[in-house]
């Protein structure tokens, strides 16, 4: 078995999903007691989404290339970004290190198109719903067409990922608000949405939408588990 890491903290919330799947992945294959070899280091949140909303990427960048050097230094074979609008300095993290980078656009795609859908709805941060670093890497590596919602709620859908969910708050009206913005992308075309926020899935349920929904943080954290078996 290979050894995992995650670089994560971003926020620990989301964190903790990707070690509870990984574990009960691995536990699921191998049987008994077996457990994930994961080298893990979480970040202090609070100075990357500063910089984050300060516009101030290579700086974070910095922070995370430096993370990635101390797992690949505690001994992981894989590397894993526990967050998905941090991927936007992906590339200045796999510079940093010689480890197999997972991408989670790349394996999300793969499970969107193994339904066979081709224009899919995006929920996540505003980086990530109007920068073209995660929704072209779709378009264009992967050939789906991405929907996104307009921008009075791309506001709503980022103000509730940091006031709420990244501290732990689960709000039934936030609920109700994604849920209606779901419904617009569905109006818009999309045949299934991504929660491309890793702390989404902690809100939106199967049962608040009509179309799969493709929550992230486990797709990429059972890649994860499963690069690690293969």
């Amino acid at each position: 078995m290979k050894t995992i890491g995650l670089l994560g903290g971003m926020s620990w919330e989301s964190t903790v999903t990707y070690y509870q799947t990984i574990n009960r992945i691995v536990g699921q294959k191998l049987g008994g007691l077996h457990s994930a070899r994961i080298a893990l280091h979480s970040v202090e949140f609070h100075e990357i989404q500063e910089l984050q909303h300060a516009g101030k990427w290579h700086e974070t960048g910095v922070i995370l290339a430096d993370a990635a050097k101390s797992i690949e230094r505690a001994g992981a074979d894989l590397l894993v970004l526990c967050t998905n609008t941090m991927h936007i300095v992906a590339p200045q993290i796999e510079a940093a290190t010689s480890l197999p980078f997972l991408h989670i656009a790349d394996a999300t795609a793969a499970r969107i198109k193994a339904q066979g859908i081709d224009r899919i709805g995006l929920l996540g941060t505003r980086f990530t719903m109007e920068e073209q670093f995660y929704r072209g890497r779709l378009e264009s590596n992967h050939g789906l067409s991405v929907v996104t919602p307009n921008a009075d709620d791309r506001t709503i859908v980022h103000r509730v990922i940091y006031e709420e969910l990244c501290r732990g708050t689960i709000d039934a009206a936030s609920r109700a608000e994604y849920a209606r913005i779901v419904a617009a992308l569905i109006a818009d075309g999309a045949q299934g949405v991504i929660l491309g926020c890793t702390e989404i899935g902690l809100l939106l349920r199967p049962e608040d939408s009509p179309v799969p929904l493709f929550d992230t943080a486990h797709i990429h954290a059972e890649a994860a588990a499963l690069a690690a078996l293969a």
